[in-house]
């Protein structure tokens, strides 16, 4: 009786054996037939997220540059937001594909993804400091001063001075006094002609250089005012002219201390040199990996090529 129960045991457990390894069968069929779609699957969104980040970082480029050439306030900052929050996109994208990897692909997709990781964070530094700078416009500011109220009170002084060598025309003291008028409007024209280029100047030693020039065209200018006060000290033009340069030299002051910030020249260079750099390395690691997720073999899947003959 004992070995009767005994053989049905075996039979039911070599029949639940059959049937499990039936299951396994089946299951695995399916499983080779499933898995290859879901591996496209999976490589086609890592590669679509390189896409996006790729994508960002182009719309946050062009947003930079933008930003740069802009030539108000308002466009500079509302264009370096926009750089901002593609740059924000890129990271966003960026660790997206991280957690992708983290649950699949090979090892140098994610070696490639921390080469990469390194050049945006430099680039993103080399952002930060461009549009900062690109925001302040002190160089666009400085010109307007110069071509605006400089010019304009230049141009006061000049017709003041030129008032006053008219009336003394034919005068016994005309010798005397035409000399310092055409000195005093010769100077102030000569400082207007050097603020320009220290504005457009990157270099700080240039810029001491020409600042020196304007210091002795300005002592030239006020000893030919004071001159003119000593000689004529009731003549209102002569007055009016002192007044005036008394007001050139302080828009003079606000132009060399815009100028001196250069924030429109600095940011320019930084974005056509190491901002153009960085973003270079970051295309190309974007690129590697791009290509390694898309060359990442799949088994049972030929890419349209037919399969090697066995």
């Amino acid at each position: 009786m004992k070995t009767k129960l005994d053989t049905g045991i075996v039979l039911w457990m070599l029949a639940g054996a059959a049937i499990l390894a039936l299951f396994l069968i089946v299951g695995w069929h399916f499983y080779r037939v499933e898995n290859p779609a879901q591996e496209l699957a999976f490589k086609a969104s890592r590669a679509d997220t390189v896409g996006r980040m790729q994508l960002a970082l182009a719309s946050a480029s062009e947003a930079e540059k933008s930003a740069v050439l802009a030539t108000t306030d308002q466009d500079s900052r509302m264009l370096a937001d926009r750089a901002r929050a593609a740059t924000a996109e890129v990271e966003q994208e960026r660790e997206e594909l991280a957690n992708l990897l983290a649950t699949g692909g090979t090892q140098r997709e994610k070696d490639l993804l921390a080469q990469f990781s390194g050049a945006f964070d430099n680039l993103r530094r080399v952002d930060d400091e461009v549009l900062r700078l690109a925001v302040k416009n002190t160089n666009l500011k400085a010109y307007k001063l110069l071509f605006g109220p400089a010019a304009e009170t230049l141009a006061e002084i000049d017709a003041a001075l030129s008032r006053v060598v008219a009336k003394c025309a034919g005068s016994r003291d005309c010798s005397q006094l035409m000399p310092l008028a055409f000195g005093a409007q010769i100077g102030v024209l000569r400082i207007q002609t050097l603020l320009a280029p220290h504005i457009a100047e990157e270099s700080d030693a240039e810029m001491d250089r020409m600042e020196a020039l304007m210091a002795k065209e300005v002592t030239q200018v006020r000893a030919d005012l004071d001159g003119l006060a000593s000689k004529l000290p009731r003549d209102p033009d002569v007055a009016m002219a002192g007044v005036r340069f008394v007001r050139y030299g302080e828009l003079k002051a606000q132009i060399l201390s815009l100028s001196r910030e250069n924030t429109n020249v600095r940011s320019l260079a930084l974005s056509l040199n190491q901002k153009r750099k960085a973003l270079l390395l970051c295309l190309e690691a974007s690129d590697a990996l791009k290509q390694a997720i898309l060359e990442e073999p799949i088994a049972g899947v030929t890419y349209g090529r037919p399969p090697k003959p066995r």
